[in-house]
């Protein structure tokens, strides 16, 4: 049996459902995918490492994000929405929308079963294709463990990881750093 057409969308379709959408949903080249719900886990690192970066980040440059603000990667005709975005410099929007930045320094992933490979792999091909992009974050929900991809300056991407209670996370492109206490706070592993 033949099976049905893939109805693919524009850019502009997708945001008018995605304004009425009672639930979030990624765009990827024409195709929209459902997102699924987030764990108290996820909620609780996205909390803690977002409140601590706008603390320090409130007095200078740089804009703190959480997971409702949409990103548009433009090389890949993709939307998504990271968990954490840091933002330095004026803030660039996908045709003058307030809901979609183009021009995020940093993104935090929070990972959960069902997307981490394609946090670790696809989607963060897709997001170096953004100009701005210099620091990639992975924080592990069920364990202390957190990945830290910088960019060098031979344009090369390098790999650190921590999974030490007692690290300290220094973030390279701006001037912050957080106890892996203070992201892990409240947070109950199985």
């Amino acid at each position: 049996m033949p099976q049905p057409a893939i109805k693919y969308l524009t850019p502009e379709e997708y945001l008018a459902l995605e304004e009425a959408a009672e639930f979030k949903s990624e765009y990827y080249q024409g195709e929209i995918f459902n997102m699924a719900g987030a764990s108290f886990n996820h909620n609780q690192i996205i909390l803690n490492v977002s409140s601590h970066l706008h603390q320090k980040q409130k007095n200078h440059k740089c804009r703190v994000a959480m997971n409702d603000l949409r990103l548009w990667v433009e090389a890949n005709d993709l939307f998504t929405y990271p968990d954490i975005l840091v933002i330095c410099d004026k803030p660039q929007f996908y045709t003058d929308r307030n809901d979609t930045i183009t021009n995020p320094k940093i993104i935090i992933e929070v990972l959960s079963e069902s997307t981490k490979n394609y946090d670790r792999g696809e989607k963060f091909v897709f997001y170096r294709s953004i100009p701005t992009f210099r620091e990639y974050i992975l924080i592990d929900q069920y364990s202390v463990h957190i990945e830290q991809f910088c960019i060098g300056v031979d344009g090369n991407w390098v790999l650190k990881e921590y999974d030490d209670l007692n690290a300290v996370l220094k973030f390279s492109q701006i001037d912050f750093q957080i106890p892996f206490t203070d992201i892990y706070s409240q947070v109950k592993f199985a």
